[in-house]
């Protein structure tokens, strides 16, 4: 492993001492990492792109737009209202846009800002390489420029997977990523492929009363999320007019002659709707990027292997973010492209533990969970027992009008060591972390149940969970 001195500073044949190609979270954070080491460092993407898919057509627009359609469709105090009850009657595309535009400009001042302020130079183009070292930087009005860099750091994300039988238009059939530029929202959507992205837009566009049909291949949905979850998250979405179509495969999309988009089934069925949705997983860019040049190779999909420090199997070339695959979370993606920045000068640092990492699923309700899940646990033949805390239960959740969300704790029945957390409903997403850290500490659930936490909140289900937990023994 290279120590990070001789070769990044012994002459003038390197331009930087790190190279990293895309600014998305992973790569952001390792060349910020570099930065602050007091290394040369140059990032390279296209002007438009910077801070990455993330900002500009994953995570930050969808979860804006759901923020926006929660917000605007008054989903949030039906409970106190009734189930009509809408802040605006009519939500139009560009109601969406216009908030997703807004955050996304901020945001992308906020990435330039942290790489300016830490002396990051950056290089506005698409990046390819020319041998191990060498990155031919091509700008928008096709100006080449070569770079050297003593290491380089792969962060160059993922775009939508395409398929030769979804004919694509950006209009009626669109994917992922062509989904924040529409002109009208349709009334009757088809989603094809119910992953978390899938799944995700599918639950937003319920919320908004319109007609959803959700078309996937396997048989059962999310299979890393606990079946309480789904399940829940199922019956919610069912009774705001979606529809499950699972262990179907799409033949062929086209448009019929009243203009409605057809999808045709294996099976023989058809599914007609104003418009569809093709959600079938991520292509990463690495395909992009000449790798036989660098002496690297990817599999189908565009993923770059890598070894427990995040090196590929050149020794100066590291790989982070969506472009190694699983998680691919914006936060996962961001700690992956430190630690692989830190390990390229000699500096290693220890990776969170896999179990140990928060997922955040940003349907309608929102779900999130920490560690083990049941089905794990079973499989492995780990006892467990389970707390259950129910927002009904809860006077928050009756303040801020959620009656449906549900906290699990399961744990350890002799030692009484928490094992895993799983949370459906609203502020799931931020209520994990508090059991994320008890799970990182080693902690039994004797601490919710001794610990104080403010009242009203959602945070208090933990208590009431544990409470319930023990009760059980």
């Amino acid at each position: 492993m290279e120590t990070g001195t001789a070769e990044a500073t012994a002459d003038a044949t390197y331009d930087y001492d790190l190279v990293v190609i895309g600014s998305g979270p992973a790569g952001q954070k390792g060349a910020i990492a570099a930065a602050k080491r007091g290394e040369r460092v140059a990032i390279v993407d296209r002007h438009e792109m910077v801070g990455g898919v993330c900002l500009h057509t994953g995570t930050i627009p969808s979860k804006t737009v759901r923020e926006a359609i929660l917000h605007l469709s008054g989903f949030r105090q039906r409970l106190h209202y009734g189930r009509d009850y809408v802040v605006s009657e009519r939500i139009s595309a560009r109601d969406l846009a216009h908030r997703v535009q807004a955050v996304v400009t901020r945001e992308v001042e906020v990435v330039r800002n942290q790489l300016r302020r830490n002396g990051v130079t950056t290089l506005a183009g698409t990046a390819r390489f020319v041998d191990p070292h060498t990155v031919e930087v091509t700008e928008a009005d096709g100006t080449p420029e070569r770079v050297r860099g003593a290491r380089i750091l792969i962060a160059c994300g993922t775009r939508a997977a395409r398929s030769p039988q979804i004919p694509l238009d950006g209009v009626r059939i669109f994917d992922a990523d062509q989904l924040p530029a529409l002109a009208e929202l349709p009334r009757e959507l088809i989603v094809v492929g119910a992953g978390v992205i899938g799944l995700e837009y599918a639950s937003m566009f319920t919320a908004l009363d319109i007609k959803v049909t959700i078309i996937d291949q396997r048989p059962t949905l999310l299979d890393f999320v606990d079946r309480e979850l789904i399940e829940a998250l199922g019956y919610h979405m069912r009774r705001r007019g979606a529809t499950f179509r699972l262990g179907e495969t799409v033949a062929s999309v086209g448009v019929d002659a009243q203009g409605r988009v057809e999808a045709v089934l294996d099976s023989g069925k058809k599914v007609r709707g104003q418009a569809l949705l093709y959600t079938v997983g991520r292509q990463s860019n690495a395909d992009l990027l000449n790798l036989d040049a660098a002496g690297l190779t990817a599999d189908a999909r565009g993923r770059i292997a890598v070894d427990e420090c995040y090196r590929t199997g050149v020794p100066h070339i590291a790989a982070a973010g969506d472009v190694i695959g699983f998680p691919s979370l914006a936060s996962s993606s961001a700690e992956q492209g430190r630690l692989a920045s830190a390990h390229l000068f000699g500096a290693p640092r220890r990776a969170t533990p896999a179990e140990l990492l928060p997922y955040g699923i940003y349907t309608v309700p929102e779900m999130s969970m920490v560690g083990r899940t049941e089905q794990e646990l079973t499989a492995a033949r780990i006892p467990y027992e389970v707390g259950i805390a129910k927002y009904e239960e809860l006077a928050k959740g009756q303040i801020v009008g959620d009656d449906t969300g549900m906290l699990k704790l399961l744990f350890d029945p002799t030692s009484l060591r928490l094992l895993g957390v799983h949370v459906i409903g609203e502020g799931a997403t931020e209520l994990i972390h508090i059991g994320q850290a008890v799970l990182a500490l080693g902690g039994t659930i004797e601490y919710f149940r001794d610990t104080v936490f403010n009242y009203p909140t959602l945070a208090e289900a933990y208590k009431v969970a544990a409470h319930a937990g023990l009760n059980r023994l």
